[in-house]
């Protein structure tokens, strides 16, 4: 039965998707992260779909794109972008970590926020028209693997607060921390070895991107807030799938 509730929490969290209603307790969070992951799945569900739905239509590029880019937003509400902004207003900041820190419990955001979600849409927008259908498969599997690893820095990478939804999450699941980080890292190398078969060269640009981001995720996030926080690990998403479109679009150019 925590599974369950587990799933029915990761969707109503992480997603828009109408899910049963009930009271959360501690005990049925301990696995809500394995499912994270699922979120992903049905983003690249619909965006495979989408495609489908263009190319039977005729639909124009720049309709196909622009609701390409809009699905992901749809189906979380937004979540992970909130994150982004805060964090970009915390770094933009170049304070001390502890102001940065409150920075990011501020619920308005900044010039600085604006701008850089601007650009990053741009960048998302134009490597999504790029991409061609055994690339999008890729690109699409992409928002799974951005979720397990999102999760299994939740659990394993140091916290910089000592509150919050997200050292919430990272201590209930520290209960059974083993099993859920098997699930998660068994859900990221099927995901991995599924990009791989789609396409390989395709899904090693992926696969390289999703490295040297979560390297550089753990490195700039301990250097500036001491941590993680739930902005941050939206701050993650966001940027990482950005990069894994942008890393197919180039591999599509250069090898078509």
């Amino acid at each position: 039965m925590s599974v369950i509730r587990g799933l029915i929490i990761a969707f109503s969290i992480y997603s828009k998707i109408p899910v049963p209603i009930f009271r959360w307790k501690d005990e049925d969070m301990k696995y809500h992260l394995i499912f994270f992951p699922w979120i992903g799945a049905v983003i690249g569900f619909l965006l495979c779909g989408w495609r489908c739905v263009a190319d039977y239509f005729l639909i124009g590029q720049t309709a196909y794109v622009m609701v390409g880019f809009a699905i992901p937003i749809i189906v979380t509400g937004g979540f992970h972008l909130d994150g982004y902004m805060d964090t970009v207003d915390a770094l933009k900041s170049y304070k001390s970590k502890e102001d940065k820190l409150e920075i990011l419990k501020d619920p308005h955001i900044g010039a600085f926020a604006v701008i850089s979600l601007l650009a990053l849409s741009a960048v998302y927008i134009g490597a999504f028209s790029l991409i061609p259908v055994k690339g999008l498969v890729v690109f699409s599997a992409s928002f799974i693997a951005s979720r397990c690893l999102s999760a299994v820095a939740v659990l394993t990478f140091p916290n910089a607060k000592k509150e919050g939804m997200l050292h919430t999450f990272s201590k209930t699941g520290s209960k059974a921390k083993s099993a859920v980080l098997f699930f998660i890292v068994t859900e990221l190398i099927l995901c991995i070895a599924f990009m791989l078969f789609i396409d390989f060269v395709h899904g090693a640009s992926v696969v390289l991107t999703l490295v040297v981001s979560m390297i550089y995720y753990r490195y700039r996030m301990v250097k500036e807030f001491g941590g993680i926080t739930g902005d941050t690990a939206g701050y993650f998403v966001t940027v990482t799938e950005t990069l894994c479109a942008l890393a197919v679009a180039v591999v599509s150019v250069a090898f078509n």
